[in-house]
């Protein structure tokens, strides 16, 4: 059996949340703009998480201090290399797609070791690179 619909009265539809509730409820995470990860904002390392721990993307938010969101860009930021503080913290280069700016963001504890490594290794699989101007270093 069929359902007939009165042709003279609408559905009714469910009210919809405006996006800024949304934005509340999740405060606790973000999503990733590289592999859509929902991200937690809680970071074993760092206070400030600013990247994705799976494939290390990251968003332009952040002015001259971390954390403090100042930034107007809001585009993609790609993991381009990472370097070492004398102390032997390693931190991520990122590189915004938007602007071109450059930051420096800290590991954290759950970030992928994996990807760490392969950008880290990069240059050395680059035929570009003499290997010599490497070593040099």
């Amino acid at each position: 059996m069929k359902r007939e619909r009165s042709r003279g009265k609408p559905r009714p539809r469910r009210p919809q949340r405006p996006k800024a509730d949304f934005r509340e409820e999740r405060s606790d995470a973000f999503r990733c703009v590289g592999c859509r990860l929902d991200v937690p904002l809680i970071a074993p390392g760092t206070a400030h998480r600013n990247h994705c721990p799976n494939c290390l993307t990251s968003r332009h938010l952040d002015g001259r201090v971390p954390g403090d969101r100042q930034a107007g860009c809001g585009g993609r930021m790609t993991a381009l290399s990472v370097t070492a503080r004398p102390d032997g913290e390693w931190l991520i280069i990122h590189h915004c797609v938007s602007c071109g700016a450059l930051s420096v963001n800290r590991i954290a504890g759950d970030d992928n070791a994996l990807a760490l490594i392969r950008i880290a290794v990069r240059p050395l699989s680059d035929p570009g690179m003499p290997v010599r101007a490497l070593l040099a270093l």
